[in-house]
């Protein structure tokens, strides 16, 4: 059976717009989607990669006009409506077509940042990425990325440290746990995850969780990139 091409999403949310190591008070989880990017790049060269930089140019933030066109049928939209989800579409477009979504994901505040908050309003989508049909009883709602064999790496930086299962501020941890129900519930459930921490700590406590996140991130590409096939594409 030969290899087939994927096409890999690379999502960055993090306000700081360098690399850390790089640049001047750089990004660490941008540093992490970085290195996976590029090691992934080495396996799979023929891969096609998409970036968005949802970090530095966040999507619009859900409002009325956009709820009243999303939750409207599209035989009954009018033309602003169209224009109203042009984005959201554009979004919801990008990841259907990515295999492998790889997201640089800083803790903010316990959360996902905002503008990444953003980029999750615009994708959950009625029709689009999830099904609604009152007639279906108790349980109207259905992932409609279920069968599309999609992958979802997310790759954190967090300035404390304790915040993975079991660890001791575990319980405050709203970013991977919150990712993985939204992306659950449109059907994308085979999630990977790194996260370095310590940022607040500096020194060789960041310097150690940051090699073992590279470690972590190395061996995610060499287990999931060299012999991967997409979904769409196995016969």
């Amino acid at each position: 059976m030969k290899t087939m091409k994927l096409n890999l999403l690379h999502i960055d949310a993090s306000a700081r717009p360098g690399i850390s190591g790089i640049d001047p008070h750089g990004s660490h989880s941008r540093r992490l989607s970085a290195r996976f990017v590029q090691r992934w790049r080495q396996a799979r060269p023929d891969d096609r990669v998409d970036y968005l930089d949802v970090g530095q140019k966040p999507p619009g933030h859900v409002d009325a006009r956009w709820i009243h066109a999303a939750f409207t049928a599209p035989a009954e939209r009018e033309p602003w409506m169209a224009d109203v989800l042009a984005e959201s579409d554009r979004l919801v477009d990008q990841l259907i077509a990515a295999d492998v979504i790889v997201v640089g994901l800083p803790m903010y505040n316990f959360s996902v940042p905002a503008q990444f908050k953003a980029y999750i309003d615009n994708i959950v989508r009625v029709g689009r990425t999830f099904g609604f049909d009152r007639a279906r009883g108790a349980v109207p709602y259905w992932p409609m990325l279920a069968d599309a064999g999609k992958r979802l790496v997310l790759l954190g930086a967090r300035g404390d440290h304790g915040y993975d299962a079991g660890g001791r501020v575990a319980h405050l941890n709203h970013v991977e746990n919150s990712v993985r129900s939204v992306f659950g519930y449109i059907g994308v459930t085979d999630v990977f995850e790194a996260a370095v921490e310590c940022d607040e700590f500096g020194g060789e406590q960041l310097a150690q969780s940051m090699r073992l996140a590279e470690q972590r991130v190395d061996g995610l590409v060499d287990t999931m990139g060299p012999a991967s096939l997409s979904p769409r594409d196995q016969r």
